[in-house]
């Protein structure tokens, strides 16, 4: 098959029925490598409009430390002229392959319904990338078999308006692609079943107990070596983080839905790798170019959510208007606006919303939103190259604050704090941030909770709130398990995460 089409991208609406979700035709897929959802999980939130399925890739990119390693399917003819070299740039490789795979078609008719995305690059980039761009600061840190970057090229999907309830089946022709009738049929026999967890695959369990590599001693010991560095004029903000992990076995998509109904969250996604899954339930949008807008959406300031209404509303006007919130959100727009200057028009980037109060089913958020124009010179995947890994999730200044991350925390983040999303042919690409984000690999699932460490941070509170971030993940995936609340046996001490 020829892999340089020039052809017109299709779009096919299906007027499905009102309890076809995509996460549900997606049980057909969730077990088969490269298969990938972005979801919006039916939160009511602002930027929760559409859901994204694909499955079955022309070509894959891995790479992992220096070496990338490109895949293509079955039939399709390898281009010629890729530079492999140990060295090249993981990110202006996949935007080279995609252009070359898909550049030629034409996918005007996006336009037209709206979508935001037809075909094009869907994925994740990994924490753990930015080290291919920071030689010289930052030393590799293998610990994981998942990749740290993993990118499909698709040539077709399936998205869900939630707005009009429509799904659209989006293809190129000459390319591999279900058929009309595959999609209908898929639609048909989701919304026929009565339960649509019903699932061939094992539930989902833990196997064994959630440890932590902190206890709170040893989190309090790195907090005061944070402070040593901030008082020195090394940095501004540190993000600081633990890492819990626990022993499991059967479908990683059964958790993922458990997962995905408890958090609701607009940025969540289920990546199937052939060695790996990821789940992600993350709250915080990290670049959206859309028509050459940019946007970004730092999250900093967090506080718990209360079953009293009263006591709830509290908790979010005190974030609302904590100065020590504010000066972490604030320090963070300020890095952002930095970076995203670097590929954006003179005099574009500026804050439309600063300090707005995001409340989702676990905790309340400090959010802000930066915006700007991408300039001519410059493409989405140059902008989030330049911008990786988020200012959000590293501190300030970004490199220094990562060195002090590597020092300080004893495991790699890997997919933790990396990014999922998609690259359309087009150009308009979105991403999260990989924060309440699992890896699961090898028969054991790792989750990460951390915050932004700043002067005037306290300790103790800092401690609680990485347990409040995980209080709608740890506890949820235990509700399947033999393994209970007041079972918890930790390497280093129990932890309470209620």
């Amino acid at each position: 098959m020829n892999s340089l089409i020039s052809a017109v991208m299709r779009i096919i609406p299906f007027k499905a029925s009102q309890v076809t979700e995509l996460h549900q035709v997606f049980q057909h897929f969730a077990a088969r490598p490269w298969s990938i959802l972005l979801d919006s999980s039916n939160s009511d939130h602002v930027d929760s409009h559409f859901d994204i399925l694909v499955s079955a890739p022309i070509a894959t990119i891995e790479t992992t430390g220096d070496d990338s390693k490109i895949c293509f399917a079955s039939g399709i003819a390898a281009p010629t002229g890729f530079n492999l070299a140990e060295q090249d740039d993981p990110i202006g490789l996949l935007h080279r392959l995609s252009q070359t795979l898909l550049g030629h078609a034409d996918v005007s008719e996006l336009a037209k319904f709206g979508l935001p995305f037809g075909c094009g690059a869907v994925g994740y980039y990994g924490y753990d990338l930015g080290r291919r761009f920071e030689r010289d600061s930052l030393l590799p840190r293998p610990q994981y078999s998942t990749p740290d970057m993993a990118q499909g090229i698709y040539s077709w999907s399936l998205l869900k308006d939630k707005h009009n309830g429509i799904i659209y089946f989006c293809y190129l022709p000459g390319y591999p692609h279900p058929s009309e009738k595959d999609v209908a049929d898929w639609l048909h026999s989701t919304s026929a079943q009565e339960n649509t967890s019903q699932t061939s695959q094992t539930p989902f369990s833990l196997s064994g107990h959630w440890h932590s590599n902190l206890n709170k001693d040893n989190y309090l010991s790195k907090m005061a070596q944070i402070d040593n560095y901030l008082r020195a004029g090394d940095c501004y903000q540190v993000n600081f983080a633990q890492r819990f992990h626990a022993s499991y076995q059967g479908d990683e998509y059964q958790a993922y839905l458990a997962l995905r109904q408890a958090n609701r969250a607009p940025f969540s996604a289920f990546i199937r790798l052939p060695q790996s899954a990821i789940l992600s339930i993350s709250p915080e949008r990290f670049l959206q170019v859309k028509q050459d807008k940019v946007q970004t959406k730092p999250i900093k300031g967090t506080r718990p959510r209360y079953l009293d209404p009263i006591q709830d509303q509290q908790a979010a006007d005190e974030l609302q208007h904590a100065e020590k919130d504010r000066a972490e959100n604030l320090m963070i727009v300020d890095l952002l606006r930095n970076d995203v200057s670097k590929h954006c028009q003179p005099g574009s980037v500026n804050v439309p919303n600063l300090f707005a109060i995001e409340s989702f089913p676990a905790v309340h958020h400090l959010v802000s939103t930066v915006v700007g124009e991408l300039n001519q010179e410059s493409t989405s995947l140059n902008l989030l190259r330049d911008a990786f890994p988020g200012g959000s999730i590293t501190g300030a200044p970004k490199i220094r604050a990562m060195q002090i991350i590597d020092e300080l925390e004893p495991d790699a983040r890997n997919i933790y704090c990396g990014s999922i999303g998609y690259l359309s042919v087009n150009g308009d690409m979105d991403t999260n941030i990989c924060i309440r984000t699992l890896l699961c690999e090898q028969g054991t699932v790792y989750c990460w909770a951390g915050g932004g460490i700043v002067l005037d941070s306290d300790a103790d509170a800092e401690y609680q709130e990485t347990l409040d971030k995980v209080a709608k993940i740890l506890p949820v995936l235990e509700q399947s398990s033999s393994i209970q609340r007041d079972d918890y046996d930790t390497e280093h001490g129990q932890r309470d995460i209620s």
